[in-house]
């Protein structure tokens, strides 16, 4: 299980769901980038996987993707960070 998610069907910790926060920042490219990611329960008893992402000091966009089980929703959570870190953001 990644980190402690909690209110969620199936899961022991009770604590609020963490947001994992990425920035990319390289002025020599123009570039001041950031991408949230967290783990959410919907109210059908599924797990949303929230990603945010934009300019820093800009709105940005958000898109979630909704998966039936929460082993599922945190495989694709693990794989969103991993491509983030593989990308050059680093966590902050």
């Amino acid at each position: 299980m990644i980190r402690g998610f909690g209110r969620i069907p199936g899961m022991q910790n009770t604590t609020p769901s963490p947001a994992y926060r990425f920035r990319r920042i390289d002025a020599t490219r123009n570039m001041a980038r950031f991408y949230m990611l967290s783990l959410e329960p919907t109210l059908f008893g599924e797990v949303a996987v929230l990603r945010h992402w934009g300019r820093i000091g800009t709105r940005g966009r958000q898109v979630s993707s909704l998966h039936a089980t929460l082993a599922e929703a945190e495989t694709v959570l693990a794989r969103q960070i991993a491509r983030r870190r593989r990308r050059g953001y680093t966590e902050t």
